[in-house]
């Protein structure tokens, strides 16, 4: 780094000489095209030194004083998003109860200006009630609980909701079969509540639904996450926590020499500033991979965004849908099919698709970074899961394009769709799939340590119902932390501590 930075002063510097010498007329300091390189120079040398001079002094300073000097907070989260905001909150709320008068210092840092501003605002807002997770999972077990956390922290905090129910709608014969087992499914994972019904009763709840049998799941619901993780942030303020946003954690540095085995973590963000802590939990959603790998995480697997994409009817079609009307998932692409969802302000959203990214922050296909997409592309477990079914990526990628295709699939359920129903604009977001080296999906919420960065705890996969399950997932952390971690708090369950 330290030679990086000294290179780019000597281009600075040579580039000035070169212009001055053969360019005679701007040799006068007077000259407006010589002030203009002369604070370029000015602004690549301060750029430099902030950005590699500066951190890399501060890391041989820190590596070689292991217990010289204290930590700047206690527990540092990396990631804005519903979970590092959860965590922080439950961390706080466990460690105020233990220590009233000595809580925990915990820090979020979120690389955007603002929290929450990918995968927990761009989603479809439903409160899951955990139906369709393999029994014995994370998924299921964390759904249920966190469903019921969810409604009582809505309540107890005023944050509007509507438990408007949920269909799953069987539309062909074949389905019929899927459709009974995610019924016993349900009842295996405890879903409140939910019934097999026939399509009579299911056009008393959804009037214009068309389907041949039915999942009634009454305990579902819809809410703004965006304000959830508001009112998480709020909590964790008011709790002495502090949230730096435009801090985009780019380097990470463990504490003294023997660092496998001395706590803490230098943690310096891509413009230059930095912070030290004890122990670091990283949320970091899209990028969970790349951090991971960064603390002492495995490679794999690796986060491939994909990107969901709804359409919206037009407010005066809003009839059309009391509730949310899902479809009976493949087993193999359990994420795939158009779904009919309530939004709280009203509107319907239908969808969404499932097409590859072309940047992790990809929200259309303007977006472009091409890193992100090189590294996607070139991942083996990309290949293998495209090898597997290229049909499948084609026709996602043709409902992309063309909106006919996507009216195509809802009219299976509501006859009555058009494409003039359908406004222009649309609503999109990515999201974090997890893919292992031979193309299968991590299908479970995965929490992980490394074996060398004992302080570090990793979110290496959270996909929906993440935002439903974001309480209890907090739960799960916070009792891996106090295990791992001498933060002195205490597990709420050791049972929940999942691996």
């Amino acid at each position: 780094a330290a030679k990086a930075s000294f290179f780019i002063i000597n281009v600075a510097d040579l580039s000035f000489y070169f212009v001055s010498v053969f360019s005679p007329r701007f040799r006068s300091s007077g000259s407006a095209f010589a002030r203009f390189l002369e604070r370029s120079r000015s602004m690549l040398r301060f750029g430099a030194r902030r950005a590699f001079v500066q951190p890399a002094f501060r890391r041989a300073l820190w590596t070689s004083a292991a217990g010289q000097q204290p930590f700047d907070y206690d527990v540092t989260i990396v990631g804005g998003g519903i979970i590092g905001l959860a965590t922080a909150r439950e961390i706080l709320l466990r460690s105020r109860a233990a220590h009233p008068n000595s809580p925990l210092r915990v820090l979020i840092v979120e690389k955007e200006g603002e929290l929450a501003q990918h995968q927990s605002k761009n989603n479809s807002g439903v409160i899951h009630a955990g139906i369709y997770y393999k029994p014995g999972s994370k998924r299921a077990k964390l759904c249920v609980e966190g469903m019921h956390m969810m409604y009582k922290y809505c309540d107890d905090n005023k944050i509007p909701y509507n438990k408007c129910g949920k269909v799953i709608a069987a539309v062909t014969e074949d389905e019929l079969p899927r459709l009974q087992n995610l019924y016993e499914r349900g009842l295996a994972n405890k879903t409140p509540g939910i019934r097999l019904i026939g399509p009579d009763e299911a056009r008393t709840l959804e009037p214009h639904l068309k389907c041949l049998k039915a999942i009634h799941s009454p305990s579902t619901g819809i809410v703004d996450f965006s304000v959830v993780a508001e009112s998480y942030a709020k909590t964790v303020e008011d709790m002495g926590g502090v949230i730096q946003t435009r801090f985009e954690a780019y380097d990470f540095t463990r504490h003294g020499s023997n660092a496998s085995d001395s706590p803490g973590v230098l943690i310096t963000a891509a413009d230059g500033r930095s912070v030290t802590t004890q122990y670091l939990i990283t949320c970091a959603g899209l990028y969970s991979d790349r951090i991971a790998f960064k603390t002492g995480g495995s490679v794999t697997p690796a986060i491939v965004p994909f990107r969901g994409e709804w359409l919206v009817l037009k407010p005066e079609y809003n009839h059309l849908v009391n509730s949310l009307i899902y479809p009976v998932p493949d087993p193999k692409y359990p994420w795939l099919g158009v779904h009919f969802t309530k939004k709280m302000d009203g509107g319907v959203w239908l969808g969404p698709n499932a097409v590859l990214s072309t940047a992790r922050e990809g929200y259309s296909w303007f977006h472009w970074n091409l890193l992100d997409l090189f590294e996607s592309l070139s991942y083996s477990g990309l290949q293998k899961l495209i090898a597997k079914d290229i049909r499948t990526g084609i026709g996602e990628v043709y409902r992309s394009i063309f909106k006919a295709a996507n009216i195509k699939m809802l009219q299976a359920f509501v006859p009555e769709m058009r494409t003039e129903q359908i406004q222009s604009q649309r609503r999109a977001g990515v999201r974090a799939l997890a893919l292992n080296a031979d193309g299968t999906l991590v299908d479970d919420f995965v929490f992980d340590c490394s074996s060398d960065w004992k302080s570090v705890l990793h979110v290496r996969n959270a996909p929906s119902p993440a935002a439903t399950a974001s309480l209890a997932i907090a739960n799960v952390i916070t009792d891996m932390a106090s295990t791992r971690f001498a933060i002195g708090i205490k597990p709420k369950d050791s049972g929940s501590a999942l691996p």
